[in-house]
């Protein structure tokens, strides 16, 4: 099968997605049959990480291929400043078609960021980007933050059966995207199908995101099936991961984190469905989806109650890794790849594999040569930034955490100790790890000694080249 010029490509994207939650990585509870049946012919990245632990940030850096440090989008809230270079836009430029349905996230005055067509209900301008406000009014009707997001506890508390809105959004975004394939691949009615020009595809759901809600069916399935992290946690002792924590006993019981668990799961298998949906109208307009790239990914994971805490924000693996796979058998084999690689890496990756240039000054290398098994040379670092003080660097086997000078270090040896539970960071045997984990810390901008004219990673498209 010959590999197509510029082909077309869809990217499937969940939000809050544990990497361990999927048929195809290995979980025998949770059923994904739509996104297994793409895995078993793709490339799968086991060792995936995102750029940042939250929404926002993790969502621009991904689109920009930068860092947070470099992008300028370090905490919730930022967004990309108008007209910046996206993958969108670059490939909007080289006369793809480029449509989004769903979440992007985007909260600036540039809501489109380089995509021809979004469809959705989630854009929105919000009140830090409107030029002279009246803070004072506005001041009188605002709800507080506090206010305006429940706890931890009471999502636990609150889980079950139920319609939220993050369902309704994206049964929004399914409709969007089912249409929008009709019109370019059908157009029964008109009759002005857009078959000849290249499609960049991007369906982008909420779920699994909390609210814990989910369909009855589906939670009754799940609810007594689960395994659930319970009274066997162990908080770190660290001031910084030990936030967003839940006692089982004083703030929720341990049926209600099996509730909450089973709603989660639940929600996985209907975005599954989703995505499903998604390949069979591709398959009713005559597609072949083995002429498509197809990526699939998360913007970063959840905890669920693994090592007592909640929601993401942390570098442990369950927040910061992803679930990730390329699927493209016009040229790759399935296989997995080991390697650390990072979200920004697919904007090189996406423009490598049409035929684009890459822009210069990316936080991105290409994975086509990890896609064809050769892995020589490779850094094998992936790094993840929050709040714009701590940084993650995972080199090889190793993850590094930096939380400021007034917080203690992190190491961690996950070949050793993949539960995350031993820091070595004052381990002699690790003194030389540390001190090379330092200078790179010093590279990224980071620390007393942190590079004042930083500007971005250092990558090279190939490394090992």
């Amino acid at each position: 099968m010959a590999e197509k010029m510029y082909p077309n490509i869809l990217f499937l994207m969940t939000d809050e997605h544990r990497p361990d939650l999927a048929g195809f990585a290995g979980n025998p509870v949770i059923r994904t049959p739509n996104l297994d049946r793409l895995a078993k012919d793709s490339v799968i990245f086991d060792n995936a990480y995102t750029p940042s632990p939250v929404c926002i940030p993790a969502r621009q850096c991904m689109m920009s291929g930068q860092l947070p440090r470099t992008c300028g989008c370090e905490v919730f809230g930022d967004d990309l400043p108008p007209f910046y270079r996206t993958f969108a836009r670059t490939f909007s430029e080289n006369a793809y078609n480029t449509v989004c349905c769903g979440k992007l996230h985007h909260n600036g005055p540039d809501q489109m960021q380089g995509w021809q067509h979004r469809i959705g209900n989630e854009t929105r301008l919000t009140e830090r980007f409107i030029e002279n406000q009246d803070k004072e009014k506005l001041s009188q009707f605002k709800v507080s933050q506090a206010d305006h997001r429940w706890t931890n506890a009471k999502e636990v508390l609150r889980a079950g059966v139920g319609h939220s809105r993050n369902m309704v959004n994206d049964e929004y975004t399914l409709r969007g995207a089912l249409d929008i394939i009709e019109d370019i691949f059908e157009s029964p009615y008109y009759d002005k199908q857009q078959i000849n020009q290249p499609l960049l595809l991007k369906a982008s759901f909420v779920l699994p995101h909390y609210p814990y809600y989910c369909d009855e069916t589906l939670f009754k399935y799940y609810l007594n099936r689960v395994p659930v992290f319970g009274e066997e946690q162990k908080l770190s002792g660290h001031p910084y991961l030990d936030t967003k924590h839940l006692e089982i006993g004083q703030d929720v019981k341990l049926r209600d984190i099996q509730r909450t668990t089973a709603a989660y799961y639940a929600m996985i298998e209907t975005v599954d469905n989703y995505i499903g949906q998604i390949l069979d109208k591709l398959d009713e307009a005559g597609q072949n989806l083995d002429d498509w790239i197809i990526v699939f990914t998360s913007d970063h994971g959840e905890m669920l109650g693994e090592h007592g805490i909640w929601a993401k924000h942390k570098f442990y693996e369950s927040s910061v890794r992803v679930p990730l796979f390329i699927r493209w058998p016009a040229r790759f084999k399935p296989r997995h790849v080991k390697e650390n690689v990072n979200l920004c890496d697919l904007y090189a990756t996406l423009c490598e594999l049409c035929h684009l240039d890459v822009p210069d000054n990316l936080d991105s290398r290409s994975l086509t040569d990890l896609m064809e098994g050769r892995s020589e040379g490779w850094s094998n670092e992936s790094i993840s930034q929050y709040l714009g003080q701590y940084l993650m660097i995972k080199q090889d086997h190793l993850k590094y955490h930096y939380y400021g000078e007034d917080m203690p270090e992190v190491l961690w040896d996950l070949l050793k100790d993949p539960d995350e539970s031993v820091n070595l960071i004052s381990d002699p045997a690790y003194s030389e790890a540390v001190e090379q984990m330092h200078k790179r810390r010093a590279q990224l901008g980071f620390g007393p000694d942190g590079d004042k004219n930083y500007k971005n990673a250092g990558y090279q498209l190939h490394p090992q080249k």
